[in-house]
């Protein structure tokens, strides 16, 4: 891929249960920042998303918050220091951070998060994009997430190289590798379909 200078993350507006989440947010936010990569999310002051935001900021780095008018009484804005963009709604909001962003990472999160990444994934499948897709799949959190496209695969509503489209990694120091080594989505998950 060429040079990665806007990293989208997706992930939850609330902490979680598991304080590791937390902490992997922290860690990918000093990272993008030591990197000189700006932050794109969901624009949310609470949860996983300040969490990844302010450590970006507290490193000296840059973000870009996207987020719907109607949310920004709810999520708080943008954490200070980040540029926001106020859009009209859902989809215009990952309409948005798609057209911005260089690569996603999904961390852990609800409904939303998944959303986002299955949206993300399916324009991938569907010849949109190329843009590497990467699971930070913290304590086993997106394990249930594999198991259904799996699911997918194995009950003949899709090519075994859809499980391609995305990667799986543990820890976030194997994320920019991900990255730099992900492949391009093969034709044949769409034309198969077809």
């Amino acid at each position: 891929m060429t040079q990665l200078k806007r990293l989208c993350v997706f992930c939850g507006s609330r902490l979680g249960t598991d304080p590791a989440h937390a902490v992997v947010a922290q860690e990918l936010g000093r990272m993008l920042a030591e990197r000189g990569v700006e932050l794109v999310y969901g624009g949310g002051g609470i949860g996983l998303m300040a969490v990844v935001a302010n450590a970006v900021i507290d490193a000296g780095g840059r973000v870009t918050g996207v987020i719907p008018e109607f949310l920004r009484a709810y999520e708080v804005g943008v954490v200070n220091g980040a540029e926001e963009l106020v859009v009209g709604g859902m989809h215009e909001r990952k309409a948005k951070m798609f057209e911005i962003s260089d690569a996603f990472v999904a961390l852990p999160g609800g409904l939303g998060t998944l959303d986002e990444t299955i949206e993300i994934t399916t324009w991938k499948q569907l010849q949109q994009h190329n843009k590497p897709i990467i699971f930070v799949n913290t304590n086993g959190y997106w394990d249930p997430y594999m198991a259904m496209v799996d699911r997918v695969v194995d009950g003949g509503f899709g090519h075994h190289k859809v499980k391609e489209l995305f990667q799986f990694v543990d820890t976030v120091d194997q994320i920019f590798d991900a990255i730099a080594e992900a492949p391009d989505a093969d034709e044949v998950v769409l034309t198969s379909h077809l």
